[in-house]
């Protein structure tokens, strides 16, 4: 498939020269009496050579395991085609996994070899005939193509035609994307429902959803009510937050408006570093060093300090996001047009004032965005919370006893083999819901401050 892949593009680049070379020679090299620039005719040959290929790439590589395993079963002893549907899909998994250098742990039926040797036949057959038919219908649209060229073609319409279809295409795999991954959700989230009341999770003040899944087993019965995972994100957020938003605003400012170039040069790749880190080096960070730190001072001052607390993952996430903030906002400062400074400093402003008075202002959208971003990012974050503010579901709003969040019972309800059926599981996906929910009700309210606030600058 690479070579095929391979070959194809090189196909496609001699039909995008063939192509541009055929249209400046028609009009005698004077390319303005064209209808189109040279290189639109190129790739209007090149999308004659490439497209109609794909599609059958594509179609055939769908089609052809089903037909092939169609004949293969076909094949098979009388007494195995009597098997029901479960049976025989183990028996051509076994098959499979013959032809294709897999484990079966057993020496294989007679049957089975041979119609191993087949699937194997019908798999080179398939690969070969799949290669000359792709590489012959892209060499007939290539000379299509270029048969088609003519002055007059408006060959750029066609391109960018073409381009507003995958444009098109691309953005309708994104929204049936998310609105698959909301129905998924949505439709576990009432089957949970079924089993536990709404109002039971909404404003229930105790989550302990260890369940009994069979009959027979000893179990509690399980406490779902989703309070304290609430507070616990909401705490962390807010500490994150508390961190993150001013060091990252004002070392945006600092090197956007104060610092020279070699220092913004030298400072801003090593601050957007922290953009790389994994997360879990953060929560070791959290795990290893922070944490006890925070512990040993409160024993020094006389404060009970957990192991695991929410001001220790707090502080490690908000450095984390620090990054995020800085490089969108020190952007977006960027932006605001060097004549509203000239503007605010000839009338007398001083520059901390025209920076307070005009240059955040102009740039608040962008702020708040990035804020946002900021914002989804500490409520969406697990590693540093499972490591450095526990799995303790308290409702508390002290940040030096462990919480945890949403995120982290996702995880921890969905780790391991799992029985789709009880509350337990299904109590993950009325949580994604709910955060969810939460996520876009706060786009709206910063899309609404964004759009107010435009309406007032423009």
């Amino acid at each position: 498939m690479s070579l095929l892949l391979a070959l194809l593009a090189a196909l496609t680049l001699i039909g995008f020269h063939l192509g541009r070379g055929r249209a400046v020679a028609l009009v005698g090299g004077e390319s303005r009496r064209l209808h189109s620039r040279p290189n639109h005719y190129g790739l209007y040959v090149a999308l004659w050579c490439a497209l109609p290929a794909l599609a059958i790439l594509g179609a055939w590589q769908s089609c052809l395991p089903v037909v092939i395993e169609a004949i293969v079963v076909s094949g098979l002893p009388t007494e195995i085609l009597a098997l029901s549907d479960a049976e025989l899909g183990l028996v051509l998994n076994d098959i499979r996994n013959l032809t294709f250098g897999g484990v079966l742990g057993r020496e294989p039926p007679p049957y089975a070899q041979a119609a191993s040797a087949e699937l194997g036949r019908l798999y080179e057959i398939g690969r070969a005939g799949l290669a000359v038919v792709t590489m012959a219908i892209a060499a007939a649209g290539l000379a299509w193509g270029r048969h088609l060229v003519t002055p007059g073609l408006r060959a750029r319409n066609a391109v960018e035609r073409v381009i507003v279809i995958a444009l098109l295409a691309s953005s309708t795999v994104a929204v049936l994307t998310t609105i698959g991954i909301v129905l998924s959700l949505l439709f576990e989230t009432i089957r949970f429902f079924d089993k536990v009341p709404v109002f039971d999770f909404l404003f229930g003040l105790e989550w302990s959803p260890q369940t009994a899944i069979r009959a027979d087993q000893v179990g509690a019965s399980g406490a779902f009510g989703a309070v304290p995972l609430f507070a616990g994100t909401l705490l962390i957020t807010m500490i994150a937050m508390a961190v993150a938003v001013p060091v990252g605003l004002m070392s945006a400012v600092y090197l956007s408006e104060y610092a020279a170039k070699s220092v913004r040069a030298a400072v801003k790749p090593i601050l957007e570093i922290l953009a790389g880190v994994p997360t879990v080096a953060y929560g070791f960070f959290a795990a290893i060093t922070l944490a006890p730190a925070i512990r040993d001072l409160g024993n020094v001052i006389g404060l009970g300090v957990a192991s695991e607390s929410a001001l220790a993952a707090g502080l490690v996430m908000g450095i984390m996001i620090i990054p995020f903030i800085s490089s969108l906002s020190d952007d977006v400062i960027n932006a605001v047009p060097q004549a509203l400074r000239d503007g605010s400093l000839a009338v007398g402003a001083t520059r901390s004032e025209t920076i307070k008075r005009v240059v955040l202002p102009a740039a608040l959208p962008g702020i708040v965005g990035a804020v946002l971003l900021g914002v989804s990012r500490a409520i969406g974050e697990t590693m540093i919370v499972v490591m450095a503010a526990g799995l303790a579901a308290k409702l508390t709003a002290n940040p030096l006893e462990a919480v945890t969040t949403v995120t982290v019972q996702i995880v921890t309800l969905l780790v391991g083999d799992q029985e789709f059926d009880s509350a337990k599981t299904l109590a993950a996906f009325a949580l994604g819901l709910t955060l969810f929910l939460v996520t876009l009700a706060l786009n709206m309210a910063a899309l609404r401050v964004v759009r107010r606030y435009r309406e007032a600058y423009d």
